[in-house]
């Protein structure tokens, strides 16, 4: 007997290239138990401090999230293993003989590193501006009058609801006593 007599023997060499193509959606399934494994890990090992308001502390939203993607992922993997597919780019809207669109991507990374750089020594108020503003930029807005105030103002309300309303201390940087 041959693979080309049993296509789908995974442990025949062919056959098992073949299943893993058929089944390329269990790849999916491997990131998101991964991930929620990561953050339930990082969750459960989080040294809580804050001091805490009500009965839901900072640890709630990461284990259920971390929980959701454990379940998403095992469901998904079941229906993949019983013969589920996914429909190949027909509900999306998007135009594949387009090339990708490399420039907002790359500028949407950069401005994003940069905040996370800048986050501690520029404090949240002044990192989250430039992520706001510089997001809204490498999306297409070109307003530089108005997306720059929209930005500021939506980063210090941002960190204001933070620090002050959910007690998840930011770092304020050098405005730290105006704010």
């Amino acid at each position: 007997m041959t693979t080309a007599d049993h296509p789908h023997d995974p442990d025949a060499p062919r056959g098992r290239r073949a299943w893993l193509r058929e089944h390329s959606e269990l790849g999916v399934c491997v990131l998101l138990l991964a991930l929620g494994a990561l953050v339930l890990t990082d969750a459960l090992t989080m040294d809580v401090e804050i001091a805490q308001r009500g009965p839901i502390g900072p640890k709630t939203v990461p284990i259920v999230v971390g929980a959701g993607l454990l379940v998403v992922a095992l469901l998904l993997a079941v229906d993949v293993l019983r013969g589920g597919r996914g429909e190949a780019e027909g509900g999306e809207d998007i135009d594949l003989s387009e090339p990708a669109d490399w420039r907002t991507v790359l500028l949407l990374a950069g401005v994003f590193l940069a905040a996370a750089v800048l986050i501690e020594p520029a404090g949240f108020p002044i990192a989250g501006a430039l992520l706001f503003w510089g997001a809204a930029y490498a999306l297409g807005s070109r307003h530089l009058d108005r997306d720059p105030l929209i930005a500021a103002g939506l980063s210090v309300v941002t960190y204001e609801v933070f620090n002050n309303l959910l007690g998840v201390p930011l770092p304020g940087g050098p405005l730290m006593g105006v704010l």
